[in-house]
């Protein structure tokens, strides 16, 4: 496949006029990329000094049929691709003297991805990330149902979501959200432009948390699902879990979708309970430093 195939820019607003409608077609499986655009796009448009993002698409017979996007900080977010097209991109972008520090995608494409970076620039990849995608079916409230409410939060709450964020962070050893969160960049971590929803014990007592995205394409992704470990196994993750995809659905949203550990049989049992239905399973790879082959 020639490389010419991929056409590259830094314009977000001209890229996304030319690949909108092919991520909102499935919406589900792009929710990855249509946050991480929208954030950048909001970035961008923020600071107009702020350094550029790239944007690739692939097109065939004037459709098109794949994205990617690096980011300033070095992430590469990826539609599905075959090895043959992973293989090009990855000799493409090293001939253009991109490094980026990891790949996000579906389980087969960040492998393949993987393995045609290390191939072009002697950079090895190591697994850091893998995790189920689950998309709403049918939204079933959990029985029985604890004896409290659900809220969203507002700025009282502030303090509470910040811990508790910090928490889940470092239960999972998201080192990156943690530094952020302790340096008071709080708005540049992942949770900065997130929609929070507590679950509340009769006395006003938070006692759960879940997240969610805003809508972007008719997508809105809940993440994450906090407990603290103390108050566990009462039903309330998955109550909290519910009342946030009943708000998306409210507010729009026509694909509501979770990742889930694949290691964590609790939680993706309790998610299929509540209607969520497993479709697809993604990675992600962080590349080791290497310069690019000499072309």
């Amino acid at each position: 496949m020639p490389q010419d195939d991929w056409h590259l820019t830094q314009d977000v607003d001209d890229f996304l006029a030319q690949a909108g409608d092919f991520l909102c077609s499935r919406a589900a499986l792009h929710n990855t990329p249509l946050t991480d655009i929208e954030k950048l796009r909001i970035h961008r448009a923020a600071d107009h000094g702020a350094e550029a993002a790239v944007f690739g698409l692939l097109e065939s017979q004037g459709e098109v049929r794949a994205i990617f996007y690096l980011t300033p900080h070095g992430r590469l977010g990826l539609t599905p691709l075959s090895v043959e097209q992973t293989d090009t991109l990855a000799a493409h972008l090293a001939g253009l003297g991109h490094s980026p520090a990891n790949v996000i995608a579906d389980h087969d494409t960040a492998g393949a991805f993987g393995e045609s970076w290390q191939r072009h620039t002697g950079a090895a990849s190591v697994l850091f990330w893998r995790t189920h995608l689950y998309r709403l079916g049918t939204l079933t409230p959990p029985r029985p149902r604890p004896e409290d409410q659900g809220r969203l939060t507002g700025g009282k709450d502030r303090e509470q979501v910040v811990r508790w964020c910090r928490e889940f962070c470092v239960d999972v050893g998201e080192q990156h959200s943690i530094d952020l969160i302790d340096s008071s960049s709080w708005e540049e971590s992942r949770f900065g432009d997130r929609h929070f929803t507590f679950w509340e014990t009769p006395e006003g007592a938070p006692v759960s948390m879940a997240a969610a995205t805003s809508v972007v394409g008719g997508m809105v992704r809940v993440d994450p699902v906090y407990t603290p470990a103390h108050l566990r196994g009462r039903g309330y993750a998955g109550a909290v879990t519910v009342e946030a995809s009943r708000t998306a659905l409210a507010a729009g949203a026509t694909d509501v979708v979770l990742f889930t550990d694949p290691d964590n049989p609790t939680s993706n049992a309790l998610y299929q309970r509540i209607g969520y239905v497993h479709i697809a399973d993604f990675a992600g790879y962080k590349f080791s430093s290497g310069a690019p082959e000499a072309e």
